[in-house]
Parts: structure tokens; sequence; C-alpha cells
């Protein structure tokens, strides 16, 4: 279903995304109508909108359409994706007073838990980390990359070869004495934020020579929650690890809230 502002979008309506892409969203996992870190969620859509339009964006808006984007896919589990962009804007108009439109797109949901990613690293830093926009061309190109020279995905390493966070999720380790979270230019995701606030944990620059030395790794976006990295530049760390389990028990414990 693609909806624009609570309406079928039209063809035109989406040029602008396909020829400028110059916009930012945010994905959220939701079921049976909740979702968890809808706060969080909101949020980053009004922050984004200011930095990337310099204009305010009402939450309720996104609410009142993506439940009903929800509603009209009918029951079960979906990845809700709120994109905000102006159709008006090309190439040559990006610097022009600019007005947000919501579009809201959804898919069904994978069935199952994910398994354990097998990672490469890869010298790379995206453009504003700290705004989850919708120029994706550099983590795809990473992404796909790997995945042709066999791994499932790439983890990024930043100018001064710190750990950041991975194409499209959170990275977090388990270092023998606690959870650590990369302090480096990373975009601030909801699940990691959800579970920063639940677990206990240390914020701290991760070289990348410390990787061979952690005990466990794990990924973390709204899609999939908590998923262990298998391994990372042939380094193998334990699915199992009862770090794992503890993060995915803290965070299923975070209560959902009701999309509209």
């Amino acid at each position: 279903m693609v909806l624009l502002d609570g309406r079928p979008a039209a063809a035109d309506e989406l040029a602008a995304l396909g020829l400028t892409n110059y916009g930012h969203y945010t994905s959220m996992y939701v079921t049976d109508g909740r979702v968890r870190g809808l706060a969080l969620h909101l949020e980053r859509l009004v922050r984004d909108c200011r930095a990337v339009f310099g204009a305010d964006l009402d939450p309720e808006r996104v609410r009142e359409f993506a439940g009903a984007a929800v509603r009209g896919a009918g029951g079960g589990a979906y990845v809700v994706r709120v994109t905000v962009y102006d159709p008006a804007l090309d190439l040559g108009s990006t610097h022009r007073r600019a007005e947000p439109h919501l579009l809201v797109t959804t898919r069904p949901a994978g069935d199952g838990a994910a398994g354990p990613l097998r990672v490469r690293t890869a010298r790379f830093q995206r453009d504003v980390p700290e705004v989850k926009h919708t120029g994706l061309f550099g983590q795809l190109h990473e992404r796909r990359a790997a995945r042709l020279a066999g791994w499932d995905d790439a983890l990024f390493v930043d100018g001064g070869g710190n750990v950041s966070e991975g194409t499209t999720w959170n990275a977090g380790f388990f270092d023998g004495r606690g959870v650590v979270w990369p302090r480096a230019g990373v975009l601030p995701g909801v699940t990691m934020t959800l579970l920063q606030r639940a677990y206990p944990h240390t914020v701290r620059p991760v070289p990348a020579a410390e990787l061979a030395g952690m005990e466990t790794a794990f990924a973390t976006n709204s899609s999939f929650g908590v998923r262990p990295v298998g391994g990372v530049d042939g380094r193998d760390f334990p699915a199992d690890h009862p770090v794992l389990a503890a993060l995915r028990a803290a965070y299923l414990a975070i209560p959902a809230d009701p999309l509209a």
C-alpha cells in the first residue's frame, strides 16, 4: 500500500523520490496496530523534518495516516515506513521553502527470528549520520559488495579506525564486562535507544582492532529487534551468548503503544 497524505499516491507525485531523493523517513514494526518505541519514531520525524526542511511536522498527522494504512492492510505484522518529502522539489529547487508531505508504505513483516549475520568491516561514513535520510546509495553499495564477496552485510569503520554502525542497523558488543555501544557518528536508532534505556551499558569508542577480543556482537533495528552477529571478518561470535537472550528479553518487555 502506498498512501500520500492518507490517499493513494499518483505516479507523478512519487517522481521526486526517484529523481531527486531528498527526504527522510522512519520504519516501524507494527503488530496488532501497536508500535514499540512509537514516541521515539515520532520524535525522529519531527526532529529530522526541521533538520532537512526547516519545517515543523505534526506527529498526530503521522499517526493518522500510518494508522489508516495499517487498517487498510488488514491484520498481522507489518513494517510501516513513513517518508517525509516534498513532491514539488527537484534538483534545482532544493533550496526553496519546502512543504513536506507524508508518504506511508506498508509491507508484511518477515516470519520467524532472523538468523546470525556474518559481516565484513568496510571503511565508510554515512552523510549526515544523525538523520535517517533517504540517501541510501552508499550503504546499499557496501551491502551489495559484501554479499557478492560471500558475506551477509557490512559493518562500518570510520576514518579514525573506530567501529560505527551497520548498513541499516546499529551495532553493539559484549566485551566480557558489559554491553558496549560504539561512540561514533551513527544514526540514533530507535531500538538502540530503547535498549540503552532498559539495559546497563557503556558508550565508548570501539577501535576495529578490539573486535577480535569481544565475546559477542549484535545488530539492532526496528524490523528485527536484536539479531546476533555471528562473525566479523572471519572472527566467529556465539549466537547463543546469554547476553543476547537478556537483551531480547529486555526489548520485548518494553510495552508497545497504539498507533492510532
